[in-house]
């Protein structure tokens, strides 16, 4: 029996056709039916696909990248997500700015993930995923003023393979630390 969706990720990026894709495709193969991940742009390239250099970094992470369209972000889809993970301080401010009321739930993939790995799967009390993931947010919202380290992870759009490779890892790390917190399968990296 799957999970009833009870919980929204929003990844949140520039064009929407790199590195928040990438996030929404990875966490969304990992978590199941109880978390529902979208995608938008801050600037996005509207019905673009994934840019080719990511797509073929998702794909031989085992995950489809075919049929994504960029979108752009719009207020109706801040407010109604639960969790906004911004690829970027920047853009988290902008999100913030764009409708106030979320800030508490938006952070940068890094900063969530980062926050939310010292917490074992038995510290996330929930009957589904989505409950699980909703006590994270939670915690992480309570840990804002610790610091953490680097939270932003690089643009790579335009630039080298080397580029596309550390935003990948870093999504890729980012996304297994929150799906191990979670008790999800398929996680292969260590947390931080």
């Amino acid at each position: 029996m799957s999970d009833v969706v009870r919980c929204t990720v929003l990844c949140v990026c520039t064009g929407n056709i790199c590195r928040s894709p990438a996030a929404e495709l990875l966490l969304a193969a990992r978590l199941g039916d109880g978390v529902q991940v979208e995608s938008a742009g801050m600037r996005a390239q509207i019905g673009r696909p994934i840019a080719s250099p990511m797509a073929q970094r998702i794909r031989a992470a085992g995950v489809d990248p075919d049929g994504f369209a960029a979108r752009q972000l719009l207020a109706a889809m801040v407010r109604s997500a639960d969790l906004v993970l911004t690829m970027s301080r920047s853009q988290r401010a902008a999100v913030g700015q764009l409708v106030p009321s979320a800030a508490d739930r938006t952070f940068t993939l890094l900063e969530f993930a980062r926050r939310v790995a010292p917490f074992a799967v038995d510290e996330t009390p929930g009957a589904s995923t989505g409950e699980r993931l909703a006590t994270l947010v939670t915690h992480a919202a309570s840990l804002r003023r610790m610091a953490i380290g680097r939270v932003d992870v690089i643009d790579p759009f335009g630039r080298s393979s080397r580029a596309y490779d550390r935003a990948f890892a870093d999504i890729g790390r980012a996304t297994d630390v929150i799906c191990g917190a979670l008790g999800s399968t398929g996680v292969t990296q260590d947390r931080w």
